[in-house]
């Protein structure tokens, strides 16, 4: 008796351990989307109790290189066309599996009154920080828009880079460089001085999400996939100032 007593324990417990487990859904995602995909997973995790949202947030360009050397991801959330189209060559996410969900805008943030690009060239704007343009889109975005200004060039020798755009906010706040390039997202969440780059670059900040091949969960995936661009979501993302595409 003791013996069966035993055995209907111990499927009881196995019963109630799987229906508590939880399934971990990794998103790769653009140092930017931080404070919004915050409260989407806390949305999220309320009505999914039996799902897991973990985010791995940095710059694009790393995280699409984390992906293709075979890093756990389950979704890859970018700023940037280029290294969506990158990861999707290396045959880490399939196109049909992604989409467009955003796009941003460039601003100049610094401590002190600036009004035009032109002025990141005074004597008084000695260190600028910008996101490092081989893997950080907001710097590559920074880059473009510079060189239609033609300032990129000239300057060089005040460029401090770094490892994505929300570094260049913490240095201009920190008083560590007198000016710095975000998204318009990021510099609403400072109290910083900011300024727009204008119309002058071509090339749109685009935010692409996609599935990724590997993934060990791809319904849990596609479901929280589903969910980023849901009619909620697109509440939280225009709280925080990005333009939600149509």
């Amino acid at each position: 008796m003791k013996r069966l007593l035993l055995i209907i324990c111990l499927i009881m417990s196995t019963g109630c351990s799987n229906r508590n487990e939880q399934t971990t859904i990794t998103v790769s995602a653009a140092a930017s989307l931080k404070d919004a995909l915050t409260d989407i997973a806390k949305n999220y995790e309320k009505t999914h109790p039996h799902i897991n949202i973990v985010y791995n947030f940095g710059g694009s360009g790393t995280l699409a290189n984390q992906i293709q050397s075979g890093a756990p991801a389950d979704l890859f959330f970018s700023a940037s066309n280029k290294e969506m189209n990158r990861v999707i060559a290396a045959n880490a996410i399939h196109k049909k599996n992604t989409v467009s969900v955003l796009t941003n805008q460039l601003v100049i943030v610094s401590q002190q009154q600036l009004s035009s690009p032109e002025e990141l060239s005074a004597a008084r704007i000695r260190k600028i920080a910008v996101g490092t343009p081989e893997t950080v889109p907001a710097g590559m975005y920074a880059k473009s828009a510079l060189t239609e200004w033609h300032l990129w060039s000239q300057l060089t020798e005040k460029f401090v880079f770094t490892k994505d755009v929300r570094q260049v906010l913490t240095y201009v706040e920190s008083g560590n460089v007198d000016a710095g390039i975000v998204y318009q997202t990021d510099a609403l969440t400072s109290e910083l001085n900011r300024y727009p780059m204008g119309d002058k670059r071509d090339t749109p900040i685009t935010y692409p999400l996609g599935i990724v091949t590997a993934t060990k969960h791809f319904k849990e995936a596609q479901n929280f996939y589903n969910y980023l661009q849901s009619n909620q979501s697109k509440k939280v993302y225009d709280a925080y100032g990005f333009i939600v595409n149509s």
